[in-house]
């Protein structure tokens, strides 16, 4: 199983929105093959970080989630929400990598 949690300080004046937009998002992300759980929130310590938290049977599943036509119009939506880069941490076997 592959773990993913990913963190992205969003803008305070799109918090909204974003949310929104991720909802949308993870409506079809859930249809995936693989995709065991995909959840979104709202940081309890910051409240202008989104944390999402993500549980995939395979590497390939998750790769290709990212590759996901959804995926895409998400990126391009969100990317002017942010106030900087979406920290991603893919853990499996014992190991945690950082993007």
């Amino acid at each position: 199983m592959i773990y993913v949690i990913a963190t992205t300080p969003m803008k305070l004046e799109n918090k909204d929105d974003f949310i929104k937009g991720h909802k949308a998002c993870t409506a079809e992300t859930l249809k995936e093959k693989g995709c065991i759980s995909y959840d979104g929130h709202v940081s309890v310590n910051d409240p202008n970080l989104y944390v999402v938290v993500e549980r995939w049977e395979t590497r390939d599943d998750l790769n290709a989630h990212g590759r996901a036509p959804h995926m895409k119009v998400w990126r391009e939506y969100s990317s002017q929400m942010k106030t900087a880069p979406t920290v991603i941490e893919i853990i499996s076997d014992g190991k945690v990598e950082k993007f």
